[in-house]
């Protein structure tokens, strides 16, 4: 792990990719990219108009396009909480990248994000979150080299134990 440039982040949307990874990026010196806004960006719309106008599968598609092209390096990764969904995409994040999983509860998902019906999650529509939460946490397992508990900790704790973690494999 040691010669790969990138920190990927992956994880359940609420777990803390997007802000604990522009902290992680401040504290290592890195660039900083959040591929939801990559994919926001190159459609135009939001994550909510893509799953609502063309469905959660063609916001899979956009986000396997989107992190398959990806061509960065020495750079802190949040990835879209359904970026697992799509090996391709999690294999070519992995030649020049760690990835850590930010491994959140449940009950902490529901309260960090209230209605997440209004977040873009990419999700079969009669799917719960309970269901999507038990089908993520596999996959996000499967591709984790390292795995970060951030319950009960500040997004600044779970940088300092992203950090702590990455400086013990180097």
């Amino acid at each position: 792990m040691a010669d790969k440039s990138n920190i990927v982040l992956i994880g359940m949307p609420g777990s803390g990719k997007s802000t604990v990874g522009v902290l992680l990026a401040k504290a290592s010196g890195k660039g900083f990219v959040d591929t939801d806004l990559l994919i926001q960006s190159s459609t135009g719309c939001t994550l909510q108009q893509i799953v609502n106008t063309r469905g959660y599968e063609a916001l899979r598609d956009e986000e396997e396009r989107v992190l398959s092209s990806l061509a960065v390096s020495d750079h802190v990764i949040a990835t879209g909480g359904s970026a697992v969904y799509s090996h391709r995409a999690m294999e070519h994040l992995g030649k020049d990248g760690v990835i850590v999983f930010l491994d959140v509860s449940l009950a902490s998902i529901r309260q960090r994000i209230g209605d997440y019906s209004l977040r873009g999650i990419s999700k079969r529509p009669d799917q719960t979150l309970d269901e999507l939460f038990g089908e993520r946490l596999a996959l996000y397992q499967q591709y984790a080299d390292l795995t970060v508990d951030g319950n009960g900790r500040t997004q600044q704790q779970v940088c300092d134990a992203i950090l702590a973690r990455l400086s013990q494999v180097q």
